[in-house]
């Protein structure tokens, strides 16, 4: 296919994905000898319309120079008429034709210069005077006729971003570490409704076709054990793997992805480890693909009391009675990071995080709210987002979602919370919806 006719496919692959009905045109690309059998079976081996949809899209950009313009036959041979003018205008704008007009003599009438009357009325009969200067005479141009209306091109469209493949099945691996009790000597209360979050969050993971395990009540030198085993699985199967780590959380140093989680035993590990063990380097069977992490936890012991606004900008949602926070002061930078010689991350210096997301229940040096008899703001909402509008979003817009509606939440009246995430992903990512 030539690379004009690709990075249309590229730029619109939005609108073919929510639009685009697979079986009606897999038939008709298959007799234009376009697709073989062997795609077909694949494409609609995919669960959801759009899954096939999408396969469809990214198998039709590795044939040849005559399948763009089949599939436009196709689509219009389908009913799908919309779909084909969005592509063959190229950037999705209908522009109208330009009409040359062409001027037509006219007539210079000889006017009487001793004349000095003025009419009370224009003599609408008469033909228009025309001075004899040449700079007034018509001029050759071009016009838009005045019923049309021109729409200029504006900013480029999102759609036009590339998405990472996600319709492996399951999707990907979810590990997720869920710590409630915590040992005496650790100072750290047990976090009550966490059960809670963890259960929604099994759940949806699930829905989302990942391979969902989860382990409880870890020390932090388990919480290291589970990670490395993570990445020396093989994950060349699948399209994305996703760590979800509800627990006790505290400031760390760091150079990358700030805060620390906490082990039931007390020591924390820094989140620039945790995702160390899944980036490029250390996991090869993750490269170029998501690799996404979900924290509830403290990011420090600071509280936000917010700052006034007007009534008509929020909805204030008032947080439970029983709000608790997961924080404890700072930890020691020299206890957090430091590494086993033999430990995966052990390593003197680390590639750029690519194709990392690491989505925080708060801002860094802030404290999380959680509800003992309903769960945390963050994964109640995260949850709610999810089941709402996977089907529609990618994650980024998801996550703005979250941030909004926790931001509106107050604990006690008085304390506000603020997600945030640390995005280092190259594309738009989907997951896979088991609605059509």
């Amino acid at each position: 296919m030539e690379q004009k006719h690709r990075q249309i496919l590229q730029r619109h692959r939005l609108n073919l994905v929510k639009a685009l009905n697979p079986e009606d045109v897999c038939d008709k690309l298959l007799s234009k000898g376009v697709f073989t059998q062997d795609m077909i079976d694949e494409i609609q081996s995919k669960a959801t319309r759009r899954d096939q949809a999408r396969q469809l899209v990214k198998d039709l950009e590795t044939r040849g120079s005559l399948a763009f313009p089949a599939f436009l036959d196709s689509l219009r041979e389908t009913g799908h008429n919309d779909l084909a003018e969005l592509l063959q205008s190229g950037d999705g704008v209908h522009r109208p034709p330009v009409i040359s007009v062409q001027p037509s003599p006219i007539p210079l009438p000889v006017q009487n210069l001793n004349h000095t009357e003025k009419p009370d009325k224009p003599d609408i009969a008469s033909p228009r005077l025309v001075p004899l200067r040449p700079e007034s005479l018509p001029v050759h141009k071009t016009y838009s006729p005045p019923s049309e209306t021109v729409v200029r091109p504006t900013r480029p469209r999102r759609d036009s971003i590339q998405c990472y493949k996600m319709d492996a099945s399951p999707c990907g691996v979810c590990l997720i570490i869920n710590n409630i009790n915590f040992e005496k000597a650790s100072e750290l209360n047990d976090r009550k409704g966490s059960n809670i979050d963890c259960d929604k969050l099994e759940k949806r993971f699930k829905a989302l076709n990942f391979e969902v395990t989860v382990k409880r009540n870890l020390k932090s030198k388990r919480i290291r054990h589970e990670m490395a085993s993570l990445a020396k699985k093989d994950h060349s199967t699948y399209d994305c793997c996703v760590v979800i780590i509800l627990s006790h959380g505290t400031e760390a140093s760091h150079n990358r992805f700030p805060g620390a989680v906490h082990g039931v035993d007390g020591p924390a590990v820094p989140i620039q480890i945790i995702t160390n063990y899944l980036n490029g380097q250390n996991c090869p069977s993750l490269q170029g693909k998501p690799k996404l992490f979900f924290i509830q936890a403290c990011g420090g012991g600071e509280k936000d009391i917010g700052f006034e606004v007007s009534p008509d900008d929020v909805q204030p949602s008032i947080g439970g009675i029983d709000d608790e926070m997961d924080a404890i002061p700072m930890s020691s930078s020299s206890d957090s990071l430091s590494t086993a010689s033999d430990e995966l991350d052990a390593r003197a210096s680390l590639p750029t995080p690519s194709d990392i997301l690491v989505s925080y229940s708060t801002f860094p040096g802030y404290v999380s709210w959680r509800d003992t008899e309903a769960g945390s703001w963050y994964v109640e909402n995260l949850d709610r987002v999810l089941e709402e509008n996977a089907i529609t979003d990618d994650l980024v817009t998801m996550l703005m979602l979250v941030n909004d509606a926790v931001s509106q939440i107050s604990a006690k009246g008085l304390y506000k919370q603020m997600p945030g995430s640390f995005n280092f992903l190259r594309k738009l990512l989907y997951f896979q919806s088991s609605q059509s």
